[in-house]
C-alpha cells in the first residue's frame, strides 16, 4: 500500500509553488494584453506580437533549456527563474506610475519573462522524481495536472475581474506577487537540492543531441511524441478558430462563448483528478491508452455545435479532449520520469516539449488558412478527424502491452 503523495510535506510545498506561479502565469494571459490595450491602446498587430512574444521563447531555447537544466540543480532553476519573472513584471506597474511605460517595454518583458518561464518548465517536470518515489510519479503528476488545468480554468477569470478591480497595471504586479510566492515554497522544502548528475561539461549541440537520441531510439516515447504532435496540431488549429467558430458561424452571445470556452478546463481537472486513482486501480499505462482512446471520438461532436440544444455538443467535446490529454500528460510524465537517466532527463524532457509544443504555432496558422479555403465549419471537421486518429501510433507501440509505468524498462 502505497502512501500518497499529498501525505508528503515537501511535495505539498512544492505543489503549492507549482499552483502560485500557474496561476500567476495564467493571469498574465490576460494581463499583459490588456495593459497593451487599455493603457498603451495597442493596434491588433502589436497585440498579436506581445502574445508571440510570451510563448517565442520555447521554440528558441527549448532545446538549450534542457542541457543547462540537467547541469544544474533543478529547485535553484525554478527559484531564480521565478525571481527573475518577478523582477520582470513587476517592474510594468513601476513604469505605469512613474509614466515611463510603452510598448517597447512590454514586448521586452514579455520576451523575458517567456525565457524564465521555459527554464521553469523544463526544471519544474524534472524534479519530482527528487520528492517522491517511483510507484508515486503518477499520482504526483496527476496532482500537478490538476493545479495546472485549475489555473487555466481560473486565470483568465481571475485576470479580468483584477483588472476590473485594479486596473491592468496593478494586475500584472499580482502575477509577479505569484512568482514570489512560488520562490517562498520552494525555499521551504527540506529534501537537499540534489547536485546535477550531468557533472560534463561538453559542446552545447552534442548535449541537445543525446537528448533527442534518447527520445528517438525509445519506441514508446517515439511513439507518445507523434500523437501529441498531431493532436496538438489539430488541437491548436482548433483553438484557433473558437471563437470565431461560435461568434459567427453559430451566432452565440459574449457570454456564451466565454462559457462554452471555458469548458476545456474543467476536463483537464477532471483529468487531473481521476488519473491517480484510475492509475492505482488500473495501472498507469493501460489507463492512458485507454484514456487517450476514449478521448479520441469526442472531438467529432464540436462541428456539430449549433445555437439550440446541440450547443452542448461543443461543451462535451471540450472536456473531453481535455480530459484525454491530461490523463495522457500524466501517463507521459510518469514514463518519462521512470525510464529516463538523472543525468538526461532535463533534456528530453525539454526535447519532447520542443516536438509536440513547436507544433502548435504551425497548426494555428494551418487552420486559418484551411478555414478560409473550405468555410470554419468543414475546417473543424478536418481537423477534428485529424485529432481523432492522433492515438493510432501508440497501437503500434509497446503501450498496448503494459500495465504500470513503473516496471518499464528503456528502449524496450
Amino acid at each position: 500500500m502505497t502512501t500518497g503523495v499529498l501525505r508528503n510535506p515537501d511535495f505539498l510545498r512544492f505543489l503549492s509553488s507549482h499552483a502560485a506561479n500557474e496561476l500567476g502565469a495564467n493571469i498574465s494571459r490576460v494581463a499583459l494584453p490588456l495593459v497593451a490595450v487599455m493603457t498603451l491602446h495597442a493596434g491588433p498587430a502589436q497585440v498579436g506580437l506581445l502574445s508571440s512574444l510570451q510563448t517565442v521563447a520555447f521554440l528558441l531555447l527549448g532545446l538549450p533549456a534542457g542541457v543547462w537544466v540537467d547541469r544544474l540543480r533543478k529547485r535553484r532553476v525554478m527559484m531564480a527563474s521565478d525571481l527573475a519573472r518577478f523582477v520582470l513584471l513587476g517592474s510594468i506597474p513601476v513604469a505605469a506610475g512613474l509614466d515611463l511605460l510603452s510598448i517597447e517595454l512590454l514586448f521586452v518583458v514579455a520576451l523575458l519573462a517567456g525565457v524564465s518561464q521555459v527554464f521553469n518548465d523544463v526544471a519544474d517536470s524534472t524534479y519530482l522524481p527528487n520528492l517522491v518515489s517511483t510507484t508515486q510519479l503518477s499520482d504526483g503528476n496527476a496532482k500537478l495536472e490538476t493545479v495546472r488545468a485549475s489555473a487555466f480554468l481560473a486565470g483568465p477569470g481571475v485576470g479580468g475581474a483584477l483588472v476590473q478591480l485594479l486596473g491592468a497595471p496593478r494586475t500584472v504586479l499580482t502575477t509577479a506577487l505569484g512568482a514570489l510566492a512560488s520562490v517562498f515554497f520552494l525555499s521551504t522544502v527540506k529534501v537537499p537540492d540534489k547536485p546535477p548528475a550531468d557533472t560534463e561539461r561538453g559542446p552545447m549541440l552534442r548535449g541537445i543531441k543525446e537528448g533527442l537520441a534518447y527520445v528517438w531510439q525509445d519506441r514508446l516515447m517515439r511513439a507518445f511524441g507523434a500523437s501529441s504532435a498531431l493532436g496538438n496540431l489539430c488541437v491548436s488549429g482548433v483553438l484557433g478558430l473558437s471563437v470565431l467558430f461560435l461568434a459567427e458561424t453559430v451566432k452565440l452571445a459574449p457570454g456564451a462563448v466565454g462559457a462554452l470556452l471555458m469548458s476545456g478546463g474543467i476536463g483537464g481537472v477532471l483529468g487531473g483528478l481521476t488519473g491517480g486513482w484510475l492509475s492505482r486501480r488500473f495501472g498507469s499505462a493501460r489507463t492512458t491508452l485507454v484514456a487517450t482512446a476514449v478521448g479520441a471520438p469526442f472531438g467529432l461532436l464540436l462541428p456539430l455545435t449549433e445555437p439550440d440544444w446541440r450547443v452542448v455538443c461543443f461543451a462535451l467535446a471540450s472536456m473531453g479532449i481535455s480530459w484525454a490529454a491530461a490523463m495522457s500528460n500524466v501517463g507521459q510524465s510518469t514514463y518519462r520520469q521512470t525510464v529516463t537517466p538523472d543525468h538526461l532527463l532535463g533534456r528530453v524532457n525539454a526535447s519532447v516539449r520542443f516536438v509536440t509544443w513547436g507544433v502548435m504555432p504551425l497548426g494555428a496558422l494551418l487552420g486559418g488558412i484551411v478555414a478560409q479555403q473550405i468555410g470554419v465549419r468543414q475546417a473543424l471537421w478536418l481537423l477534428m478527424v485529424g485529432r481523432a486518429v492522433a492515438f493510432v501510433p501508440l497501437l503500434f507501440s509497446p503501450l498496448p502491452r503494459m500495465r504500470d509505468f513503473a516496471d518499464a524498462r528503456p528502449h524496450q
